[in-house]
């Protein structure tokens, strides 16, 4: 067993670090160098121990001759956060998120079936009499289909949002992890549970809804005459103004807010489906899309529904979080870029300081005031 001193090459260490062995400077990338220690994967028994070197400032450990050591765990562990899937809240989120999803395309979609004629009449025997029941349903339109899954969205972040933060959306969770607010294990286990709720959502749709009235039970198709490059245009437009809402609604550092933030992203997913219904079925959401494609096997244009509401939820998320949130600057954009350890919630909101220049006005004010019984002085000699 030899020892690595701060005297060696600086070449021979570099490389021996990327190995997963090596001296381990307080620069180097992503490693907490007080309390861990690092672990050969494969047996589990450890490698180093950290030691600090007062007087250098580095720190130097006894090596093993390990070969074939995979690369840094440590550094996987913080891009990763794998502790998450330790904690008996990630897994409640997880459920949260499955239930979510499920209401949103249960009831939205739902109200998307257009096959409910006027004037239907039934009939059933109730204690040996026949009783004769006619439903006057009119034709289900824009509006009905806006408001519901408006007033979905709203209710469901209602619900979970103190668990799961209520993203119910792919677009959302892809925003929230290139911004570094959620890890990547958190948010792969997100999508899953998203997908899996908008297709138990869609089957019980097609459970309780009569064969001969379901239709594509909702599906989200593209319009007459609008192609797939329209269509993922559309979806981008939509999805942007809705994460961009959700991360106002968000920002904890802006003091200008008030009222009910899940009924603010409710009333901005009626605003988008208002217009995008016509061109694209308004999905704005991959989630929705998928459940009902799984259920009815339709995948006509399904790949406008990944591309268009994801690249619009990251480019949102970025922007407003870069350059339209309270606390937005170049240092936070840098320490979420290179940090290795990141809270967006550590850097101050900006303080616009307003200087009012009434210098001037006060010091002609006061030579007013004391020209002016001068003045009257002089009209009474007159």
């Amino acid at each position: 067993m030899t020892t690595q001193t701060p005297e060696s090459n600086e070449t021979n260490n570099q490389e021996e670090e990327d190995r997963g062995y090596g001296t381990v400077t307080s620069i180097s990338p992503l490693i907490e160098l007080k309390n861990i220690g690092r672990y050969n994967a494969h047996t589990g028994e450890q490698v180093w121990r950290p030691r600090e070197d007062l007087m250098s400032g580095q720190h130097s450990f006894a090596r093993k001759s390990v070969r074939g050591f995979p690369e840094n765990v440590e550094k996987f562990r913080m891009l990763t956060s794998l502790d998450d899937l330790r904690s008996l809240r990630l897994w409640r989120a997880v459920a949260a998120e499955i239930i979510g999803t499920l209401i949103l395309v249960l009831v939205g979609c739902g109200s998307c079936i257009q096959n409910w004629s006027s004037g239907n009449t039934v009939s059933a025997i109730h204690n040996g009499t026949e009783i004769k029941v006619t439903y006057n349903y009119s034709p289900t339109d824009i509006v009905q289909i806006a408001l519901a899954f408006g007033l979905s969205v709203a209710t469901v972040v209602w619900i979970i949002g103190h668990i799961s933060g209520g993203h119910i959306n792919p677009a959302v969770t892809c925003a929230m992890l290139v911004t570094r607010r959620i890890s990547l294990a958190r948010a792969f286990l997100f999508i899953v549970a998203q997908l899996l709720g908008a297709i138990a959502g869609a089957g019980i749709l097609r459970a309780v809804t009569p064969g001969e009235l379901q239709g594509s039970l909702g599906l989200t198709s593209l319009g007459p005459g609008v192609d797939g490059l329209m269509g993922v245009g559309v979806e981008f437009c939509v999805t942007f103004v809705l994460v961009l809402t959700v991360f106002a609604a968000c920002d904890k550092a802006r003091k200008d807010l008030g009222g009910s933030f899940p009924l603010t992203i409710g009333l901005s997913v009626t605003m988008c489906h208002l217009f995008a219904i016509r061109f694209t079925g308004s999905s704005m959401n991959t989630a929705r899309s998928f459940g009902p494609a799984v259920v009815m096997g339709l995948w006509k244009d399904h790949w406008v529904y990944w591309v268009g509401p994801l690249l619009g939820g990251i480019v949102a998320g970025l922007l407003y979080d870069n350059v339209f949130a309270a606390n937005a600057s170049l240092a936070k954009c840098t320490g979420c870029l290179l940090a290795s350890k990141y809270d967006h919630e550590e850097f101050p909101p900006k303080k616009f300081k307003i200087k009012i220049l009434e210098e001037e006005d006060d010091d002609n004010n006061r030579l007013r005031e004391s020209v002016a019984p001068l003045a009257k002085k002089e009209q009474n000699v007159v």
